[in-house]
């Protein structure tokens, strides 16, 4: 129990914690070798007597016969009681502050490196943070939202994602990639126009609900727009074609061992037709995104160029 309470506890305090019960654990271990020696019991019932001491239990089934060990018994209750006593306050006390850290809104600090960002909170975001977590990706999320709703590996920039501070507040010019979601297509509109005022190399893909803001956000320089509508009746008329469609689907998307990648080709790529490079390669390479369009490469045989994308299921790296 206490060692799985000390794996929630930050790495410095985590270190104190450990040090408290290894000397608390010497204690018993010693007291109750001394314990078994001076009041004449075996050892096994010397750590017995140790171990209900320190835990304050106290069954009063096996106590002190002599001076002697009662002393022993005086050291065991002032040494591990205050220890393990500390171990308990450490973890409150930690448990306490990141409560307090989510409450202000003081969760994760900010990626240091590149990152996933997520604008607005569509009912499909909270499945999506869960699974970019879960693939190591970290993810930076802009909306306005109680902070004890976000899973705490999440930077949370609590604002409107339609507000030009908030997004500013989210760094998108050092983003990799950029969701912008909404409840309405009109605020997924707004919030894309803005993050390209904010970045204007960003790449972003949008998910709205109908066609014709799916076209508006292309005029924009959105890199993907997706109709969740359109994808959705799409999805199921391929599932009465192909029954097993959708768990293939939910396979590729939703695997404990794999994930689904958009890579840069290696240097060595270029040049070579994309069924060359799926033979050279030791993962799956489902297509190639060239131009804006994917093509997977069924009817015809696209060249790679350095320019390109590849759509890649690989092993999940842990």
């Amino acid at each position: 129990m206490l060692i799985w309470l000390v794996g929630f506890l930050r790495e410095p305090t985590r270190k104190h914690a450990a040090a408290l019960i290894g000397l608390a654990a010497a204690v018993v271990v010693v007291g109750g070798i001394v314990f078994a020696a001076v009041d004449h019991v075996s050892v096994l019932t010397g750590w017995y007597w140790a171990v209900t001491t320190a835990t304050t239990v106290g069954y009063g089934d096996v106590t002190p016969k002599n001076g002697t060990g009662r002393v022993v018994a005086v050291i065991v209750m002032l040494t591990t009681i205050p220890m393990l006593g500390a171990v308990f306050a450490l973890w409150s006390g930690a448990a306490a502050a990141a409560r307090l850290r989510r409450l202000m809104h003081m969760g994760r600090s900010f990626p240091t490196g590149r990152f996933r960002l997520v604008v607005g909170m569509h009912p499909v975001v909270p499945g999506m943070l869960d699974e970019l977590v879960r693939t190591g990706h970290d993810v930076v999320l802009v909306a306005d939202v109680d902070a004890a709703t976000v899973p705490v590996e999440v930077h949370h920039v609590k604002g409107d994602p339609t507000s030009l501070h908030s997004l500013r507040s989210a760094h998108p010019e050092r983003a990799e990639h950029a969701l912008v979601t909404g409840d309405t297509d009109g605020e997924v509109l707004i919030s894309a126009v803005l993050l390209r005022e904010c970045s204007r190399d960003l790449e972003m893909t949008a998910l709205v609900h109908s066609s014709s803001a799916a076209d508006a956000l292309h005029d924009l320089g959105v890199t993907v727009a997706l109709s969740a509508d359109e994808l959705l009746s799409h999805t199921l008329a391929k599932v009465l074609e192909a029954p097993h469609a959708g768990e293939l689907l939910i396979e590729l998307l939703d695997s404990e061992e794999h994930t689904l990648d958009e890579l840069a080709p290696p240097p060595e790529a270029a040049g070579k037709p994309l069924s060359a490079v799926r033979a050279d390669r030791e993962d799956l390479v489902l297509g190639l995104v060239q131009d804006g369009a994917v093509k997977l490469g069924l009817g015809e045989d696209p060249v790679v160029t350095a320019a390109d994308r590849l759509l890649v299921v690989r092993p999940i790296r842990r």
